[in-house]
């Protein structure tokens, strides 16, 4: 080709500029190797699975939309040569694909964009490491309703979406601080709308270090303590059920005598009554027919006593045993677990410091526990009523509050020692009005950083995860992830899998258009906040004229495009530095 080759008119703009940077990351020709089980009548099953992601990155809120909107994607032939097709199918076509695709090839899918994902992960996470000596994991669950009434969707279920209780999905997110990028995310796993939060914690936490192949030291010492506190339990439990065994034993036993006695009592009142009776002799208190009565009253009155007692007994060791069985299915837990976490130490050669910041639907007391244990410095808030009661009564009367933002005051303590927790955590009471209403929250904290020093950073730094929820919200809004497009399992995990990888996608691209056209629009050079929302929704669907060229191609805002006289020269490269080794670059040592 030459550079006099004719101009051709697209619509959507930034999906050619988005189809070449995609060449340049080799993503098309990795979807195009993954093996699909279905027939080629006219297009290619990869050819409608990179169009379905192609969808998601226009922001397209229905499939339909590819060959229904004013502009149709599928008639576009300059995107459709920028992603190295001939031709797009009809909606209809990628959507029959979608329907009859397997878990297993969709997870073949996932496989590619997690190959590419990783190796742009791996320099950022190099980088993180270099500047701050720590990585910043933010982790959340995210509703993903669909209609009530709707009895397609496969697995759906009825839970908290939107402030309601709504049918739909849940989504498990985890994303990482990038110097780079601002954000970027790690993994997303789909669930039943009826999962909540605290049931997602480990998995989550598992999934992120599966991503970065990085962890940091388990804290096995501390895991350690708690095993042999739990240990020390379940012997006192023990040595209760087995004091409760002997009381009812000894109860049965003398249940059974008592039993024995009063058959042998009765016998004899009655033939002491028989024998007065023939002799017609009166009965006295002091007789022997009256001593023989009352102490047959002795005895059946002791029954009354042991049959109220025996039941009592016998639940009161059920509740204990019970307990005992918690206790053991406990200590088996923190065994189990410290092995494991001692065999991934003998094998972590690299370990890392990082952050876990979570909200308080995670912020059970096991969960809280688990993260510590895990090696992680974990900012979080108590689930529920677990703390702020209790901080309150400890907070009154106190006027040492601290201002750690506008409407917002803290209170702290360090390293508390709590009666229901194993370990020591530092705890903030936070208060803050909603009008004249004043309110209550709780911040917790582990780990190695002083928060109970500066609580305006603590604040800062735990409120700082609002970038996951920022990402949830451009992938709802941007992406169109609150419109479920497909209704098969294998389908909608594949979009959950585009959606976060095209919102990455979108910034590694910003990253790649910043080095080489100086007339991008205002803000896109900004790679952590590259105006994704206004590149997606507006560069998306923007005309502008293509001139293809032999690495590359020319992209030419028309006049009529909010972006007129702006000029994009793309070439086909993007030089990926590959991080070093962990050994051969720098050893981050645990705290």
């Amino acid at each position: 080709m030459s550079d006099s080759e004719i101009n051709e008119l697209t619509h959507h703009a930034m999906l050619v500029a988005w189809g070449e940077f995609a060449q340049s990351i080799g993503l098309i020709q990795e979807i195009e190797s993954v093996p699909l089980g279905q027939k080629t009548v006219t297009h290619r099953p990869q050819t409608k699975i990179l169009e379905f992601f192609v969808a998601i990155l226009a922001g397209l809120e229905y499939l339909k939309d590819l060959s229904r909107s004013a502009h149709p994607i599928d008639q576009d032939q300059a995107v459709a040569k920028a992603w190295l097709q001939s031709a797009w199918a009809d909606y209809s076509g990628v959507s029959r694909t979608l329907t009859t695709l397997s878990q297993e090839e969709a997870e073949q899918v996932a496989g590619v964009l997690h190959k590419i994902t990783k190796l742009i992960l791996d320099g950022e996470v190099m980088k993180a490491l270099q500047i701050s000596r720590r990585l910043t994991y933010d982790g959340d669950l995210t509703g993903r309703p669909v209609s009530n009434s709707s009895t397609t969707y496969p697995n759906a279920g009825y839970g908290h979406m939107d402030d309601a209780i709504r049918l739909g999905y849940q989504a498990a997110m985890v994303s990482v601080h990038s110097p780079t990028y601002g954000r970027l995310w790690l993994s997303v796993v789909p669930h039943p709308g009826n999962t909540a939060s605290c049931t997602e914690a480990e998995a989550m936490v598992l999934a992120t270090e599966a991503k970065t192949g990085l962890r940091p030291l388990r804290r096995t010492d501390l895991l350690q303590g708690r095993l042999q506190r739990a240990s020390r339990e379940r012997k006192d439990r023990e040595g209760q059920v087995q004091a409760l065994e002997s009381e009812l034993a000894a109860v049965q036993a003398q249940e059974a005598e008592t039993r024995q006695q009063l058959d042998q009592q009765r016998v004899l009142v009655s033939e002491l009554e028989a024998e007065y009776r023939e002799k017609q002799q009166p009965e006295r208190p002091y007789s022997k027919l009256g001593q023989a009565r009352h102490k047959l009253g002795v005895l059946e009155r002791r029954q009354a006593r042991l049959a109220k007692k025996k039941p009592k007994l016998e639940e009161k060791l059920a509740r204990r045993k019970a307990k005992l069985a918690v206790c053991q299915a406990h200590e088996s837990q923190l065994q189990r677990r410290l092995e494991r976490f001692e065999a991934d130490n003998r094998a972590n050669r690299y370990p890392i410091q990082a952050d876990f910041r979570l909200d308080a639907g995670f912020g059970v007391r096991e969960n809280v526990a688990l993260l510590i244990e895990m090696g992680y410095e974990v900012y979080t808030k108590p689930y529920a009523d677990w703390l702020t009661p209790r901080l309150k009564r400890q907070a009154a009367g106190r006027s040492d509050w601290t201002r750690v933002g506008k409407n917002a005051q803290m209170i702290a303590w360090k390293a508390e020692v709590l009666d229901d927790f194993p370990y020591p955590l530092d705890v903030a009471l936070e208060r803050f009005w909603v009008g004249d209403k004043q309110k209550h929250a709780t911040l917790l904290h582990f780990g190695a950083d002083p928060v109970t020093t500066d609580l305006p950073a603590w604040f800062a730094r735990y409120n700082a995860r609002q970038t996951i929820e920022a990402g949830i919200k451009e992938g709802k809004g941007v992406f169109e992830m609150h419109h479920l497009k497909v209704r098969s399992a294998p389908a909608l995990y594949l979009q959950e899998q585009f959606a976060v990888f095209a919102a990455n996608f979108v910034r590694w691209a910003a990253h790649w258009l910043a080095t080489q056209c100086p007339q991008l629009p205002a803000g896109w050079q900004d790679t952590a906040q590259p105006k994704v929302k206004e590149q997606v929704k507006v560069g998306a669907h923007t005309s502008a004229w293509v001139n293809w060229q032999e690495q590359g191609c020319l992209l030419r805002f028309t006049d009529h495009s909010v972006f007129a006289g702006r000029s994009l020269k793309l070439e086909r490269r993007w030089a990926v530095q590959l991080p070093l080794p962990f050994a051969e670059s720098s050893c981050f040592g645990h705290y």
